[in-house]
Formats: C-alpha cells, structure tokens, sequence
C-alpha cells in the first residue's frame, strides 16, 4: 500500500507541477517513446538473466507492493516453536525428537504453528539444523559455520531479483537518451517541414531522455530498493533461528536461548519479552485458538 502511495504523491507532483508551470501534458504522452524504452530495457532484462530470475523478480515486485515481511506473530511463531523444540531436545529421547524433525507435518510440535509449516524453506532450515543437534556429534562452531555460510547463499539468492531490478533501473537514462537519438534523427529528416512540426518533432524526442532518467529513478530503482528491504527482512528469521539454537548448544536454558533470538530482531518489530514468554507457555497461536 505504501508503494501505491508513494507512486501517486510522485505522479502527482511531478505532472501536478508541470501543468502549474503552464506545461501541456499532452506533449509529454509520446508512446513510441516509451515502446523504445519500455521494450528495449524488458528485452535487455531477459537477456541478461536467467528465467529463474527473471520469474523471481516478478515475484519479488508483488511482494515489495504487498510488503510481505514478517510480521510479530511470525516471529512469536517461530520463538515459540523453537522453545517447544529445546523442551523435547533436553527431555526426550532421540528416538521421539527424530520423529519430529523427520515429519514435521505430522508432528504434534509442528502442527501448534502453522504459519512456519507453511514456509517450506525455513521449515527444512530448522529441521536440518536440529537434526545436526540431535546426533550431537558437531560442535557449536561447526554448525554455527555451516549456518553463515547457508544464510548467505540465501540471503544471496533472494537479492538476486533486487541487482537484476538495480540494473535495468542503471541503464533506462542511457536508452533514455537513445530514444532522444532516434527522435532527432527523425526531426533531422524534416528540416524542409515548418518550423512548428519540427518544434513538435524536437519536444517529442526530448521526451525520451525524460522518460528514461524518471523511470530509473522514479519507478524501476525505488522498486529494487524495496524489493531488497523485503527480500532483507525475510532473512531475518534464519538469524533469529541461528542464534537461538547456538546459544542452546553452548548452555543456555531454552528461555534465555529465546532470548538470544528476540534480541536479533529490530527493536520496532520485536515482540516484548511478555508476550514472548506467553507465546512459548502458551503452546503457540494454534492452542490459543483450540
């Protein structure tokens, strides 16, 4: 909703102050002008990235425009389950814990937060790394190395729609003033027409090199801006996940480890320390609604 906004303020100051100025909008609607822009720099997109990307950047601009980050409850879902998962690690057999870890869909530890059964990605993160736990023969150190070095083939991974964005934003003012080009070119070719077309034909390829610096820095780059704030913010669990479960290793009871994790989250969105330590009594958000 946010990015909404911040498109129709900029929308409407930017053509809002033209027309004040005496400016008559329709010199400024040039079509071609952004076919030639529009098209080369979706073309020149596609060639420089892999589908895979190329699919992912779609995905990661509708996520930017619905601000999909984790929310509070996300993170109380998440410290709850990792505090249910330290109770069974100090208490139960390594039997039974192998079952969780090994289906968790069916695991009645699981099942108490489905928010993060949904997530596919970090539900295997917090399944390997308790599995790790659970054979008890790797070291803090060593699975803590394993953990950076996972976190930042993710974190890696989901920014690649943001530098494929940053990109294409980088090159719209070159195409800018390529469509500018080609529309003096154009009015070159009509220097025998009255000086009034060819006023026309020289406003409408300066449209060109306007229409390419806005784009760049009024839509496509504040876009990959948003997108890594987003694609940042998703990582942030696996951080959350990654300290909690260290500081368990190294000795902490399951409530202080909690607050290894709580810590790691930004002062704005962390839950308090209350609501933490109901969320991880309480069972999760599935027994408060049982």
């Amino acid at each position: 909703m946010l990015v909404i906004i911040g498109f129709i303020v900029t929308f409407a100051c930017l053509f809002g102050g033209y027309m004040a100025m005496g400016g008559n909008v329709v010199v400024i609607w040039q079509p071609w002008e952004f076919v030639i822009i529009g098209g080369s720099s979706l073309g020149i997109f596609l060639i420089a990235n892999p589908m895979k990307v190329v699919k992912d950047s779609l995905k990661a601009m509708g996520e930017a425009f619905k601000e999909s980050v984790p929310k509070p409850r996300d993170y109380l879902d998440i410290l709850g389950l990792l505090y249910a998962l330290m109770r069974e690690l100090r208490d139960k057999p390594r039997s039974e814990m192998e079952e969780h870890v090994d289906d968790p869909e069916n695991s009645e530890v699981f099942q108490k937060f489905p928010n993060v059964l949904k997530n596919q990605d970090l539900l295997a993160f917090i399944c390997d790394y308790c599995r790790l736990i659970i054979m008890g023969s790797a070291q803090p150190h060593e699975i803590e190395a394993l953990m950076d070095v996972e976190i930042k083939t993710t974190t890696q991974d989901k920014l690649k729609s943001q530098h494929a964005l940053q990109n294409m934003a980088d090159g719209l003012p070159a195409l800018g003033i390529v469509a500018a080009v080609l529309g003096v070119i154009k009015a070159l070719g009509a220097l025998d027409q009255g000086p009034e077309l060819l006023g026309k034909l020289i406003g409408a390829a300066l449209v060109g090199t306007f229409a390419g610096i806005f784009m760049a820095y009024g839509m496509v780059g504040p876009i990959a801006s948003k997108v890594k704030i987003v694609r940042m913010k998703q990582v942030r669990p696996y951080i959350i996940i990654k300290q909690t479960l260290l500081a368990y290793m190294n000795g902490a009871s399951p409530q202080v480890a909690i607050e290894h994790g709580r810590k790691t989250i930004s002062a704005y969105e962390r839950p308090s320390i209350d609501d933490t330590e109901n969320e991880t009594l309480g069972g999760g958000a599935a027994a408060e609604t049982a």
